[in-house]
């Protein structure tokens, strides 16, 4: 299992959450694989959720994604200010990114902040793997949930930045070219392909969302228990950023970041659907 440490729910509450991404063997992905850095104290916020740190170091917190409106920027900002000058323990996560930045873990000394944590939990930012194979602490993905359900900050009700989007709106996705989206629906149709898997999320010919996967993404899945079987008509979560081909795209590099989140479907649904699925197939 990944290391284990206590994540600030934002609440007054301590949690365990696991910080450590695993493969199926139990071995840390290289990504998520861990370094202590000097304990240190944030003294700057770049615009875009850079960090600088007393100690010298210059990063950004791992598993999420700063968020892209100047309203809840400043908010995610605010919040950091917060907690300038507070003594953090730092870990960093696997390699630089190609930005020369390091993906961090801080956490106050005392163990009482977390700030990647109390950021997700105050719906100041959403779980992001970015461009790793791996989402190392997929207890964050809790503390998202628990801002969604509270719909705090970005998934508050009429928020500027609407924290989740109905997979099957192909419209209101195609708005989103370019940004980064959380999308929800169930997914009426999996293609494989020899390099990609498709999921799609509307009806032949209707707008909706689909969902691409690599080849060795769909292979973590298939690990996970997941196939194109078990995936018709499941109800499911994703992100990434938007892209438009025939329809809005998403390009998911994570296994992490497809969630599924109901029961699996009976073996009657999923072969009631197979003719359907057959019909749609031959116009690819």
């Amino acid at each position: 299992m990944g290391d284990r440490r206590r994540v600030w729910d934002g609440s007054g509450a301590l949690l365990l959450a696991i910080v450590g991404a695993v493969t199926p063997a139990g071995a840390v992905t290289p990504e998520c694989r861990t370094a202590p850095l000097p304990d240190t104290a944030l003294t700057a916020i770049g615009a875009r959720g850079e960090l600088a740190f007393a100690s010298g170091t210059r990063g950004v917190l791992d598993g999420l994604r700063w968020p892209e409106t100047p309203d809840l920027a400043e908010a995610a900002a605010a919040w950091l200010e917060t907690h300038r000058g507070v003594p953090l323990t730092l870990v960093a996560r696997g390699e630089t990114d190609r930005w020369g930045r390091v993906h961090v873990d801080a956490l106050a000394a005392d163990g009482t902040v977390d700030l990647a944590g109390g950021l997700i939990e105050a719906g100041l930012a959403v779980v992001d793997a970015g461009e790793r194979d791996s989402l190392c602490r997929p207890g964050l993905l809790a503390l998202e949930a628990a801002a969604r359900g509270a719909g705090r900050g970005l998934w508050r009700e009429g928020a500027s930045s609407p924290g989740e989007h109905a997979a099957e709106d192909g419209v209101a996705l195609r708005a989103r070219l370019g940004r980064f989206v959380v999308a929800r629906g169930r997914v009426l149709w999996v293609g494989e392909r020899a390099r990609r898997t498709y999921l799609d999320f509307a009806r032949r010919g209707g707008d909706g969302l689909t969902v691409t996967v690599s080849k060795r993404t769909w292979r973590q899945l298939q690990d996970r228990g997941l196939s194109a079987a078990t995936l018709r008509g499941r109800l499911v979560r994703v992100r990434g950023i938007v892209e438009i081909w025939r329809g809005p795209t998403l390009d998911v590099a994570s296994a992490d970041m497809i969630e599924v989140l109901d029961s699996q479907v009976s073996k009657r649904e999923v072969s009631k659907r197979e003719v359907s699925d057959a019909t749609q197939a031959q116009g690819r």
